[in-house]
């Protein structure tokens, strides 16, 4: 027996494979997973602008300005 004709495609069937190809590709993705809590130690490097006059401040008592700056950020914190 001859294999049957295959029916033309309509609008609505390629609409509907449309929508399914769009559907597949648009799916919501799984959230990342929430971001690791720091280390104690562990320090990051970060660009941050800060006013002159305040950089001179902590770089008048020579080396080390950039642990007593993060002295004061961690006072004004709080912690």
């Amino acid at each position: 027996m001859p294999d049957q004709p295959r029916r033309p495609r309509t609008l609505n069937d390629a609409r509907s494979e449309a929508e399914a190809a769009f559907k597949k590709v648009t799916a919501k993705v799984a959230e990342a997973p929430p971001k690791q809590t720091a280390l104690p130690g562990v320090r990051e490097l970060v660009s941050l602008r800060i006013d002159q006059d305040v950089l001179e401040y902590f770089q008048q008592g020579g080396p080390g300005w950039q642990e007593r700056m993060n002295a004061a950020l961690r006072k004004a914190a709080g912690k």
